[in-house]
């Protein structure tokens, strides 16, 4: 007798987080995974959302699905950064709770807790102080995704969860030369740099904030560990209002010592210089992760063979000049 397995949506199936967690929940072959491409399904479209619910009998949602981009990105169109993530969180978490879906893993940022929040940033820090202006209608938006998961789980007993990532990085992600994080900044310019023979790669501001970084797979994990957690395990290390989990590694390294390491990686011989006339940004941003070490889950993949990883899938994948794949 064949078993019947879960039916579980990806929402944002196409981005680096949610095409890992399609990755990992294809190894395991317990489910049976539902996607649908923007094409297919809109999700700024309520009705259509709505629609889809109704007809798939999902069991189980992670939602991954955001617009996302860098400072550039961000100070440009605020209207439309906290209009479509609001848009898709409410349109996705009402239309489940209205198809009786019992379970959602929310997926968020850590730019949800205040600029100058303690560091390592607790649980506890979000809605303790000012946000960080530059992202500030992105991450009140994931504030509210966080808060309708709660506001579900409280009205209507869902079980409604969600996880916080420090930075990630790896296979899948945005090499736009403006737009692009830390880690795929660095390898992009580092390697046209080895391409070049260029004896120097110049890095903004001194060099010295510290980062975490953590590996997309191990994003994945961790939001497929927490999804499936007992509910009652769970509930006893969450608050019904203060329900969302850190993930991370814990640890952070200097901006100076990742280029370092992708410098090693990526076979580059020149030196790496530093420009302080440049702005650093704030001098440290980590994540605390007690809880969810507490509920049985750490980080495995170590940076520089995560680095390796991500170098791989950038040569294999030709990024061209915008920073898309080809």
């Amino acid at each position: 007798m064949n078993e019947i397995k879960k039916r579980v949506f990806v929402a944002g199936h196409k981005g680096m987080v949610g095409s890992a967690i399609v990755r990992q929940l294809e190894k395991a072959g317990d489910v049976e995974i539902v996607i649908r491409s923007r094409k297919e399904l809109d999700l700024l479209n309520q009705p259509a959302v709505s629609d889809f619910f109704q007809n798939e009998k999902i069991d189980q949602v992670y939602l991954a699905a955001a617009k996302v981009g860098g400072i550039h990105a961000n100070n440009t169109y605020p209207a439309d950064f906290i209009y479509e993530n609001l848009m898709i969180e409410c349109n996705i978490i009402h239309s489940a709770h209205m198809a009786n879906v019992q379970q959602l893993l929310f997926l968020g940022s850590s730019c949800i807790y205040p600029k100058l929040a303690e560091q390592p940033m607790a649980e506890s820090a979000l809605l303790t102080g000012t946000l960080e202006p530059t992202n500030e209608p992105y991450a009140m938006a994931k504030i509210a995704g966080i808060k309708l998961c709660e506001s579900y789980n409280r009205q209507y007993g869902r079980d409604y969860r969600s996880v916080m990532p420090t930075n990630l990085y790896g296979p899948g992600d945005n090499y736009h030369p403006e737009n692009s994080h830390v880690i795929p900044a660095l390898i992009r310019r580092i390697h046209e740099a080895k391409q070049a023979n260029s004896s120097e790669v110049v890095i903004w501001g001194t060099g010295s904030p510290k980062r975490e970084f953590l590996h997309v797979d191990d994003m994945a994990a961790a939001s497929i560990f927490v999804m499936n957690l007992d509910k009652g395990i769970y509930d006893s290390h969450t608050d019904p209002m203060q329900s969302h989990i850190n993930v991370g590694t814990g640890a952070d390294c200097s901006i100076l010592e990742v280029a370092q390491t992708i410098a090693d990686v990526v076979g580059f011989k020149g030196i790496i210089t530093t420009d302080s006339s440049k702005p650093d940004g704030a001098p440290r941003k980590l994540m605390n992760v007690d809880r969810l070490r507490q509920l049985g889950w750490e980080a495995s993949i170590e940076l520089v063979s995560g680095i390796k990883n991500t170098y791989e899938w950038f040569q294999l994948h030709q990024v061209d000049a915008r920073g898309l794949t080809k």
